[in-house]
């Protein structure tokens, strides 16, 4: 749709990572919940609409350890809850991530307590002792203790960049081909991002079974769907939510002036809106073509 789309991050705190591990169907499925559920709440009450959001889970970091987050592309705005008209958002701010971090950590943690009271958890090896109330409650308590991270990236430019990204990101598992270096049977060398150090490119070397085990955390459950569509971009009835967005976004655009009779005809509106926010704010001046390039004259010195 012709709207800007923002780009927010959830990252679940590592204190969480061993649990995940080994419930991480259930984890998952409770990620793209709390996620989801908070943007679409915070759209109905700021916004008073109905946003679009789709979801893509990533669960691996630069060095292929557990670094569990969603990524969300959201609409910057939505339909009127009433239906009858687009609501825009402002076209460089969506929500505020401090309120967004606060509403998803409390989500997430209460859907923990419901999987444990159901007995929906499984608790092994070094985790054994999880399957007790106290020391679940405790790992609770540890993970409400942090500040949980909600980054918001800078907006998308267009539909055009939305789609580049989803087609870069999305169907990658952990490392992409042009980052590994060298490859045999005692070790793996691979390049990363530090991004401690101001996303520095490193080199990092680990032995060829630490390497698959590394590799292997971030194979998914099987049949486990990565990308998932919610609000105005939810699978169910989508296209008829979608014409009627783009019917509201279409009456919602200024009607353009009638030119005057002997005016000289007006450019393609489309060129005169912004690429960002898709708003008639640009002036046409003129069209400079390309002008051939000078070649330096060569005398013939024969």
């Amino acid at each position: 749709m012709p709207v800007p789309y923002f780009h927010l991050v959830f990252t679940l705190p590592h204190c969480l990572n061993g649990l995940i591990r080994q419930n991480r169907r259930a984890l998952f499925q409770l990620l793209f919940a709390a996620a989801s559920q908070t943007l679409l709440e915070f759209g109905e009450g700021k916004l008073g609409a109905q946003i679009g959001l789709t979801a893509v889970l990533h669960t691996w970091s630069q060095t292929l350890l557990d670094h569990y987050h969603l990524h969300g592309i959201v609409t910057g705005g939505g339909v009127a809850l009433e239906g009858k008209r687009w609501v825009p958002s402002p076209a460089h701010y969506l929500f505020p991530v401090k309120a967004l971090s606060q509403m998803f950590r409390g989500k997430f943690l209460a859907g923990l307590n419901e999987l444990f009271d159901s007995a929906k958890l499984e608790f092994h090896g070094p985790l054994a002792e999880l399957a007790e109330r106290d020391p679940f409650v405790k790992l609770l308590r540890q993970a409400a203790r942090t500040s949980w991270v909600v980054y918001a990236k800078r907006p998308f430019a267009g539909p055009h960049q939305v789609l580049a990204y989803l087609s870069r990101y999305t169907h990658r598992v952990a490392i992409s081909n042009r980052r590994l270096l060298h490859a045999d049977a005692q070790s793996v060398t691979f390049t990363y991002k530090d991004y401690a150090q101001g996303a520095q490119r490193k080199t990092m070397t680990l032995s060829t079974p630490e390497f698959v085990r590394r590799f292997c955390l971030h194979i998914l459950p099987e049949r486990f769907v990565k990308i998932r569509h919610y609000g105005l971009l939810g699978n169910r009835a989508r296209r008829q939510r979608l014409d009627h967005a783009r019917q509201l976004l279409a009456a919602a655009q200024p009607p353009c002036p009638q030119p005057s009779a002997g005016a000289a005809p007006a450019p393609d509106t489309a060129r005169m809106r912004c690429p960002f926010c898709q708003q008639p704010t640009l002036m046409f001046v003129r069209e400079v073509g390309p002008e051939p390039i000078k070649r330096p004259v060569v005398l013939d010195s024969s």
